[in-house]
């Protein structure tokens, strides 16, 4: 299978449904396609090859690989072909993918949003088309989907937080760095200020809203956030992206400011397990989110029901529940492999 980073070529695996930048609609297909989803023909359903298309919003950082993988695994054990197309947070190539995959009539159409919001619009075009539609990760606003494989959110935001409250036995400096240009994201730091504001000695004295694709890294971001606050204790992350280079920025500055992050994975349990400024993540269970979809999409094949909705497990870790493992875990997100670590799900 490949994966195409940096233009909206979809490559196929298998015998799956083949697509290049040559297939893609133009505005005016566009426009075409949408005149005939008033007269949608629903006979490729009953097709005995099953195929699955996958518009991933991105597939980079340890969650882009373990969402690849879920859906990956799903279809070659659960039968089918797949086709995956990377829009590495670009809308438009998202939203074109979708428009594309829709005119290739595949079985079920599966997407990971990096922006919820602006991607409604195709997602509403590709549920009109009577297509089975399933997100992962995201809700879409404005959507009826199939079904939605996610974690809780605003919980994610509020439980590391809960947890700087604890450590700073509440009271102390505080700085945020958030993502809300997805609105799923945004409820992790909605859940985060909920915490925050019912402790009047936390003061929240920098948030640094964060663009995923920009030109701006996320250690410059939290080398910023150090600079302008010399006095500070805690730095509350969206996701561990900026956790993880926000530790080497506080390394750097010799600061012994504590942050937390959002998403799980390797890098990330290696610096907590590390005993680093990075204190705690919650792992989210990104290769049960896509493999969820792909189950049920298999199910809806069938004539069966799907769930609305599918709130997957996440995890607290720290260095307290990584120190008796002999290795860094990959796999806890797999089903059944994070109880072998003695890891319960918190959300």
């Amino acid at each position: 299978m490949t994966l195409e980073s940096d233009t909206p070529r979809l490559v196929s695996s298998h015998r799956g449904v083949q697509l290049t930048r040559r297939g893609l609609l133009s505005a005016g297909a566009a426009a075409t396609v949408a005149a005939t989803l008033l007269r949608p023909d629903f006979s490729w359903a009953q097709n005995a090859e099953k195929t699955f298309c996958a518009s991933l919003g991105w597939t980079v950082w340890e969650s882009g690989r373990h969402i690849v993988n879920g859906y990956k695994d799903a279809v070659e054990r659960l039968g089918g072909s797949l086709t995956i197309a990377d829009a590495n947070y670009d809308v438009k190539k998202q939203a074109d993918q979708i428009l594309a995959f829709i005119e290739a009539k595949p079985t079920a159409i599966f997407i990971t949003p990096a922006d919820s919001a602006a991607i409604s619009p195709a997602v509403q075009q590709a549920v009109a088309s009577g297509i089975p539609i399933f997100i992962g990760d995201s809700y879409v606003p404005g959507t009826t989907v199939t079904s939605t494989a996610m974690s809780n959110n605003f919980g994610l935001g509020a439980y590391p937080a809960e947890y700087i409250v604890e450590t700073l036995g509440g009271k102390g400096k505080v700085a945020l760095v958030s993502l809300p240009s997805n609105e799923s994201w945004d409820q992790r730091t909605l859940g985060a200020k909920s915490v925050f504001t019912r402790h009047p000695d936390i003061e929240i004295v920098s948030e640094i809203a964060f663009a995923l694709g920009g030109s701006t890294t996320p250690r410059q971001v939290v080398d910023q956030i150090l600079t302008a606050n010399p006095e500070l204790d805690a730095i509350w992350c969206a996701w561990d992206g900026a956790a993880s280079e926000g530790t080497l920025a506080i390394r750097a500055a010799g600061r012994d400011t504590i942050i937390t992050g959002i998403d799980g994975g390797q890098q990330s349990f290696e610096y907590i397990k590390a005993g680093s400024p990075f204190k705690i993540t919650m792992a989210q269970s990104f290769y049960e989110m896509a493999y969820m979809n792909a189950f049920y999409a298999q199910e809806v094949a069938a004539g069966r029901q799907a769930p609305r909705f599918v709130i997957t497990p996440s995890y607290a870790v720290t260095k307290e529940s990584l120190d008796p493992l002999d290795t860094i875990p990959d796999t806890y997100d797999v089903p059944g492999e994070a109880a072998k670590l003695g890891w319960s799900r918190v959300l």
